[in-house]
């Protein structure tokens, strides 16, 4: 998938949440879904995990596209998003503040990556509380060799898709790193601009002579 095509990926995610997360997910990426349609964005969901309870989603990857309002669009979205609602799987549970996820993300293309800067490796992830463990290694950690870099993703039972979004994490912290280093270049340059010594020259020239 290229940039032309999708704008943006936004990840939902329940996390280690209780079941109530996931049904939460379920009822927010309803409501996320809806606005992208009445704002102009175009949505499309490219892949979604069911949860543990009928109607209910672990996780679900989001794609936006639509020119300038993909930007305003995922501002508002992206950060811990409350739900509040009693639950509907335990009555007696008087907690009725649940959080989900909402992670922004660039798509990123294996191809277009150069893969031999990379270590890559697989773990196995727990569940929730540390419970019902994975018994399968889903959980990606990537290295970039040259700057030592390092990103996990652990969200997804798949590791087809923890390996697209710790791709996606690795490259936003590879440009940020990258921005950073630009920055602090162009600082020690004013510095030494400002900090340039007027007096001692070794040589002096006039150009009246």
């Amino acid at each position: 998938m290229n940039k032309r095509q999708c704008d943006v990926w936004l990840h939902i995610t329940a996390g280690q949440g209780p079941v109530e997360c996931t049904w939460a997910v379920a009822k927010i990426l309803e409501k996320l879904l809806q606005e992208a349609n009445d704002t102009g964005v175009e949505a499309k969901t490219l892949e979604v995990e069911a949860g543990p309870e009928p109607g209910t989603v672990r996780s679900a990857l989001i794609s936006l596209s639509g020119g300038p309002a993909v930007s305003d669009f995922t501002r508002s979205w992206r950060g811990t998003v409350q739900w509040i609602e009693r639950s509907r799987f335990r009555p007696q549970c008087k907690r009725k503040n649940w959080f989900v996820s909402i992670d922004a993300i660039e798509p990123v293309e294996e191809a277009g990556f150069d893969l031999r800067s990379i270590r890559w490796e697989t773990m196995r992830a727990s569940g929730p509380g540390g419970q019902h463990v994975n018994r399968t290694e889903s959980a990606v950690r990537l290295t970039h060799l040259p700057s030592g870099i390092q990103v996990t993703a652990s969200e997804e039972r798949s590791q087809h898709r923890n390996r697209a979004l710790a791709l996606a994490r690795l490259a936003k912290r590879i440009a940020d790193a990258n921005a950073e280093q630009h920055s602090k270049e162009r600082e020690r340059r004013w510095r030494a601009h400002q900090e340039l010594v007027r007096g001692n020259p070794v040589q002096v020239f006039r150009g009246d002579e």
